[in-house]
């Protein structure tokens, strides 16, 4: 088994992953991922008891328990960029051998979720509402560095989807993974399902337009028209294809829950962000406590 390079796997002098300045033992095979390092309190406050705290850059980390189940929240910070760092950092910290710099032949499973918040575009899904997302879209580029062998259902979803948006994809690819139907099945009510578009950007990428002129001023209507096999496009954000994409090609099991903030379509915007944030948190971290490691 070949050995991992000290510029590829970067351990710092207390034997933590570069980034996240995280050691094996303190995280969780349960891990939330949250976009605002603040945020991580306003989760870890439900646990029961933390014993690891950690903070380097974006990158705040809380690992608890809930009851007898051990549970770490982690921020991320904002954008793909910084969950291609999150995930690849989370699975070399189960998966890899620190002291060897090998891969380990036992693989670790890790339940990936996120707690988000995004906008809809869909006319029926109003604000304050909560989104478990089946698909991630992605409009990143991310997954566009990465070799694997694309899903035949997952390329045909995406082929009609330029197709029948019109998107150009001189600007990129797209691609589309889908979630963790066993961890899905556990968040029904009370939650809106569909696809979620990632986009690299919050402004132009998601179709705002201030100073700049947008490169298609029709996108957010062709988008919210797009269906297929019955799944259409709920909402809009900047992580979850990433997290999808990622983890379903390291062998982990991922979910993305966004609070719905605003409604592109309708133009409305929530009254309460942060009563809005801790409802979701507050109802789905409960969820996420009852699921079992056989799920």
């Amino acid at each position: 088994m070949s050995r991992i390079a000290e510029s590829e796997l970067i351990i710092n002098d207390r034997g933590a992953i570069y980034h996240l300045d995280l050691r094996p033992e303190e995280i969780a095979d349960t891990v939330i991922l949250v976009g605002d390092p603040h945020r991580v309190e306003k989760v870890s406050k439900y646990f029961d008891r933390i014993e690891h705290r950690c903070s380097h850059r974006e990158f705040n980390t809380h690992t608890g328990y809930i009851g007898s189940k051990r549970i770490s929240v982690l921020s991320t910070g904002i954008g793909p960029d910084n969950i291609d760092i999150a995930i690849n950092e989370l699975d070399a910290l189960v998966n890899i051998d620190f002291e060897k710099r090998e891969i380990r032949e036992n693989r670790r499973i890790l339940h990936l979720i996120r707690f988000g918040t995004s906008g809809a575009i869909q006319a029926d899904i109003p604000v304050d509402s909560f989104i478990a997302s089946t698909h991630g879209l992605g409009l990143d580029n991310v997954l566009n560095y990465y070799v694997f062998d694309k899903n035949l259902a997952e390329t045909a979803m995406v082929e009609a989807f330029i197709a029948a948006t019109g998107f150009d994809t001189r600007i990129t690819i797209p691609y589309i993974f889908k979630g963790s139907q066993l961890l899905a099945s556990h968040f029904k009510e009370g939650y809106f399902h569909g696809i979620t578009i990632t986009s690299p950007g919050f402004y132009g990428p998601q179709g705002r337009v201030l100073r700049l002129n947008n490169h298609q001023e029709d996108r957010i209507d062709r988008f919210a028209e797009f269906s297929y096999e019955g799944h259409r496009i709920t909402n809009f954000e900047m992580e979850t294809s990433a997290i999808f994409g990622l983890g379903k090609l390291l062998g982990h099991q991922c979910l993305s829950l966004n609070a719905v903030l605003a409604n592109r379509v309708l133009r409305t915007l929530t009254k309460d962000s942060n009563a809005l944030v801790e409802n979701l948190i507050k109802k789905s971290i409960e969820i996420v406590a009852s699921i079992t490691s056989a799920d």
